[in-house]
């Protein structure tokens, strides 16, 4: 696709990198795979707001950098109520790296997604997870990469910003589907964009509200208008792993519908206008 005229040149210069990465020896087989959104399903039943949560040690808009270990910081997530943990594996500008989402799915028992830039299938074999972000936007063959992730036995979560990527997403086939509040032109933040989008998901489709979501008046938000899910960054890290499950368990907690919107949220810098490039049922 015509990716230089629709996204922001920190954008562009992730996908370059992503593009030049040496293609991985082998093809991966994922025979136990969790589901993610059995797992936000069953977070919800439970009272709890479907939460994944993101180990991100940097990204390219972000001040400072997690350099804690990655398995601590999602084990800190789970037991802050996390339904599932993301795990960035883009290396040059997000610090990520597929040996620490093979660790954290090691060592926690909740699904893992991987998040990243993957512009090819050979890019699926990197590392085993149970699911994996494809963007839809960056996708010519945007069916192929679906069937090509789930013969992996990894579910796509296929990435959209409006209503004629969801419904590409749709036809080509993807029952997992993330909106994206924050645009790749000017990386700017808009809760309003879940809310135009959600409404035009068929049934069955499960949704995942991503970027934006600083606090539970947030997340509440999201909810309300649609999300299964709530993708869940920079408003969960922290240095320390105490802190990282105190976020967790902040963002989780019992959800509140008729909660106040005047209710103090803690956004990260990378939470509000400008920030980072990253990304149940109907």
């Amino acid at each position: 696709m015509d990716t230089e005229s629709e996204t922001a040149p920190a954008v562009e210069r992730v996908l370059e990198a992503a593009r030049a990465r040496p293609s991985p020896a082998g093809r991966v087989a994922v025979e136990d795979a969790r589901s993610l959104p059995a797992a936000l399903e069953r977070a919800s039943d439970e009272g709890r707001r479907p939460v994944v949560a993101e180990v991100k040690p940097t990204s390219p808009t972000t001040d400072g950098e997690h350099t804690g270990d990655p398995v601590a910081y999602a084990e800190a997530m789970v037991d802050g109520g996390a339904a599932a943990v993301s795990v960035l594996t883009e290396p040059e500008r997000f610090g990520g790296s597929a040996a620490a989402l093979g660790r954290v799915r090691a060592a926690v028992d909740v699904p893992v997604l991987r998040k990243d830039f993957l512009p090819t299938e050979r890019e699926l074999d990197r590392v085993e997870a149970d699911a994996v972000l494809l963007i839809a936007r960056f996708l010519d063959d945007l069916d192929g990469m679906v069937a090509a992730a789930r013969e992996r036995g990894m579910e796509p979560l296929v990435e959209v910003h409006d209503r004629a990527e969801l419904e590409r997403a749709v036809d080509a086939g993807a029952d997992l589907v993330g909106v994206n509040n924050r645009d790749l032109v000017r990386l700017e933040v808009d809760l309003d964009t879940f809310e135009r989008v959600a409404p035009a998901a068929p049934e069955g489709v499960t949704l995942v509200a991503e970027s934006g979501v600083g606090g539970p008046a947030d997340a509440d938000r999201m909810l309300a208008a649609g999300a299964d899910g709530l993708l869940v960054g920079s408003a969960v890290m922290a240095d320390a792993p105490a802190d990282v499950c105190e976020n967790a368990c902040r963002m989780a907690g019992e959800t509140s519908p008729d909660a106040d919107a005047t209710d103090v949220t803690v956004r990260a810098d990378a939470e509000t206008t400008t920030g980072d490039t990253r990304g149940g049922t109907r």
